[in-house]
Order: structure tokens, then C-alpha cells, then sequence
């Protein structure tokens, strides 16, 4: 990004780096041999459920409410990547709600996620666990309340939360005042955030989920200031070099207002 950024996000399911569900390690390898002629902090997101609009490739779908030994698998790898690139934070999807109902899918979640949490103890990474977006019912962990109830549970220094303001404001419909409170319910356990913007209801575009540049939406990024001193990473989620430089200096004029930042 040439200066344009101090950090990156590696998205490691479309980072081309599997053969279905095999890792080929030849392409690992001419990935860190790029990445490492570059001085990037980074951050990193696992594998996940795809949205059916989305591009994310389907043979690399994970459900953390309904995991296989193949998907702990790709999730132990994305925990290894992560480690060898010096990422601080994966970025997981909670699950879905499938068999059995909220209470249960929410239970195996809950398991999952604390084997995960044990393997990122012991390669040095810790897990945000992300909000969705309520536009679909089925995501677990929309609202601000079972995202905190999650963490809680697995009860590890090696799980936090990622907020995605986004996510949160089409939780929110849109409604600022909810936003802050959202914010503000999950700050003690925010490790990461990531950043866009959209129209806080479902346009019929990714539910709502338009990933547009800070600006081009209607998010109050003022809520944003119930983080209180959080210091840590901001991923912009945007489509392009343009919109990033765009959201950037609407993003950091807005975070001036309440925050000393540079």
C-alpha cells in the first residue's frame, strides 16, 4: 500500500492458497516470500461460512457451531499462518443456528471455540470472535449481549471480541443511539475492529452488508468513542485503493473529534 496503510488484513480463504481443502505449501511459501520483503503488521481472518453472494470459496465453508475434524483442520492452519506471519489477531465468524435450535447451536459453538482458543494459546495468537449482522436471523452472535455471553464463556485471554461496525449498525437498523450502547456493551472485550460503512437495513445487496467506505454510508462513527482508550488496529473492509483513501481521511477527520490521533 506504499504508506497508504500501517497494517493489512490477510483473508486467508482468498488468499489462493488451497486445492480444495489441501494447503499447498509451495504457495504458502511464495506468499511469505513477498510478504516478508514488506513491513506490515498485520491482522488475519479464518476461513468461514459464505455468504451465497459472496466469493469466498465454497470447498473452505466453516459453520464454528458445527465443526468437523477437516474444518479444526483449516482452523489450526489459519491459527499457524497467522502465528508465522506475525499477526496478533485471527478474525472468526461465530456459527449458525442449525440443529437443535439457538440454545444448542450456541452450545457447540461455545466448545469449539475454546479448542480453538487452547491451539491459539499455544501458537501466540489471540481469537476476535466477530459480531454479524442480525439482517440474517441464523448468524449467531448479532446482538451485543451474546457476543459478550460468548467470550465469556470460552474464558480465555486467547479469545476476545472483533468489532465490525458495520455488522453492528445493521443490527442497530441504522438507529445511532443503539450503535453507541452496542459499542459500549462489548468495549472491555474489543481486540480488534473493522471498519466500513452502509445504510443500516437490507438493500438487498449482501443483507444490507454493502462493505462502502467510511462516508458513503450512514454510521456514526462517534459511537465509536465508547472504546474508550482502546489503541489497537482499524481494518478497513472496502473494495478498493480509492474508496480506502477516501473512507481514510473521512474516517481519521471523524476519530479527531473525540480522539488525539495522528
Amino acid at each position: 500500500m506504499d504508506g497508504l496503510a500501517d497494517s493489512i488484513e490477510l483473508y486467508i480463504p482468498k488468499m489462493d492458497l488451497y486445492k480444495g481443502r489441501e494447503l499447498q505449501t509451495d504457495r504458502l511459501d511464495a506468499f511469505f516470500d513477498s510478504f516478508f520483503s514488506y513491513d506490515f503488521y498485520c491482522t488475519a481472518h479464518a476461513p468461514y461460512y459464505p455468504d451465497p453472494e459472496g466469493e469466498h470459496p465454497k470447498s473452505l465453508a466453516i459453520d464454528t457451531a458445527k465443526m468437523t475434524d477437516s474444518d479444526f483442520q483449516l482452523m489450526y492452519e489459519a491459527l499457524d499462518i497467522s502465528a508465522h506471519a506475525g499477526a496478533d489477531v485471527l478474525v472468526v465468524h461465530p456459527g449458525r443456528i442449525t440443529e437443535g435450535g439457538a440454545s444448542k447451536s450456541f452450545g457447540r459453538m461455545i466448545q469449539n471455540l475454546k479448542t480453538l482458543a487452547d491451539y491459539g494459546e499455544e501458537v501466540g495468537v489471540v481469537i476476535g470472535l466477530e459480531n454479524k449482522e442480525y439482517t440474517d436471523p441464523l448468524n449467531l452472535c448479532c446482538k451485543a449481549e451474546e457476543l459478550a455471553r460468548a467470550v465469556d464463556l470460552v474464558d480465555s485471554d486467547y479469545l476476545g471480541a472483533t468489532l465490525d461496525i458495520g455488522h453492528a449498525n445493521l443490527t442497530c437498523g441504522g438507529d445511532p443511539q443503539k450503535l453507541a450502547d452496542f459499542v459500549k456493551t462489548i468495549s472491555p472485550l474489543v481486540v480488534h475492529v473493522h471498519v466500513h460503512d452502509n445504510h443500516g437495513v437490507d438493500t438487498g445487496r449482501y443483507g444490507g452488508d454493502e462493505h462502502y467506505a467510511p462516508g458513503q454510508g450512514i454510521i456514526d462513527y462517534s459511537a465509536l468513542r465508547g472504546l474508550g482508550d482502546y489503541d489497537e488496529i482499524f481494518n478497513f473492509e472496502v473494495f478498493s485503493v480509492e474508496e480506502f483513501k477516501e473512507g481514510k481521511a473521512f474516517f481519521k477527520n471523524k476519530l479527531s473529534e473525540f480522539w488525539n490521533i495522528y
